[in-house]
């Protein structure tokens, strides 16, 4: 997964992994248990599998991955404006406004 993708952020949703998904997802859940052993979380920081605070797959979806998303509408599209009133691209139009926001900040 993480050789295709980049990453080892994986929903436990995904069609495509969904064994994965699960088995990476019950991992999380013994790490915020304290039920992991020290070994295996060290084996799975080392390939870059997140334990993040967050529940929402969403908000840890990494950069790369939103990015790519974003490549795609616009090949997609012709324009990288995604419109945060879409349902279809909502999440993806308001990281593209935390983007922006913080680009001109930085500017």
């Amino acid at each position: 997964f993480k050789a295709k993708n980049g990453h080892c952020n994986i929903s436990r949703n995904d069609p495509h992994n969904k064994s994965l998904g699960q088995w990476a997802s019950q991992q999380q859940v013994l790490h915020k248990k304290n039920a992991l052993s020290s070994d295996r979380k060290q084996r799975m920081d080392s390939i870059g599998l997140v334990f993040p605070k967050e529940k929402n797959v969403e908000k840890r979806m990494s950069w790369e991955k939103r990015f790519d998303e974003l490549c795609a509408f616009k090949a997609q599209n012709g324009h990288y404006i995604v419109s945060t009133h879409d349902e279809r691209n909502k999440s993806l139009g308001q990281w593209v406004c935390k983007q922006r926001c913080s680009y001109r900040k930085n500017a």
